[in-house]
């Protein structure tokens, strides 16, 4: 904790800040402390425990995915509040833990907005490598009927699942354009110059292009 407080930079807080992760830890500079360290399931537990978001990002790093049980791994992503933490939590652990899929389903429909955004994360994680099995058109059915009025971290992950489907299966591809024109989600979102607009219509047209030179 002595370590991570050193690294502390009052400029990496304020980005991070705006994004809603209260931290200000280059992550960098975490990743090679984490490096350092290497896998410590004792210690990732200890760091989760702490409360505070640069340990649990560390924590993250260096503890080993499998080694989590489902429960385990439910009651962390809800108690992960702050973005980073739960893309993370997401990316790096529970889509390499053998309860991924159980979790996937279980939080989809969980009536906390933030839990639900998880569950879409992992949605969107197959329908761009493992669709089998999904029902693409109901997924569409439930954007369409619910992306416009969620609150921003579920409209996030709902608006990257319909990119996703748009992007990934042709097939899908009219119907996901003309429900992102329709709703009009995330169309003025400021975008960097050289960086793909998070507008769906836009990033499918963009990233279909891209896919085809």
């Amino acid at each position: 904790m002595a370590e991570l407080a050193a690294l502390e930079d009052p400029k990496a807080r304020a980005v991070n800040e705006k994004h809603g992760d209260d931290h200000g830890v280059n992550l960098g500079k975490l990743r090679a402390l984490a490096k350092r360290l290497k896998a410590q399931q004792d210690l990732a537990y200890r760091l989760w425990e702490t409360d505070d978001t640069a340990a649990r990002l560390l924590a993250i790093l260096i503890a080993r995915p499998k080694s989590f049980g489902r429960d385990e791994l439910d009651v962390m992503l809800r108690e992960a509040r702050a973005p980073k933490v739960q893309d993370w939590l997401l990316n790096y652990v529970t889509k390499k833990n053998p309860h991924c899929e159980d979790l996937r389903l279980s939080w989809f429909g969980d009536p906390d907005p933030v839990v639900a955004s998880a569950g879409w994360a992992l949605t969107t994680a197959r329908v761009a490598k493992e669709p089998e099995g999904l029902d693409l058109a109901a997924l569409l059915d439930t954007i369409e009927a619910e992306m416009k009025d969620a609150p921003d971290r579920l409209q996030w992950a709902m608006n990257h699942c319909l990119a996703e489907i748009g992007i990934r299966h042709p097939e899908h591809r009219i119907r996901a354009i003309d429900i992102g024109e329709r709703l009009q989600v995330l169309k003025d979102y400021p975008t960097s110059p050289g960086c793909t607009s998070p507008f769906a219509p836009t990033w499918i047209i963009e990233m279909v292009r891209r896919r085809n030179q």
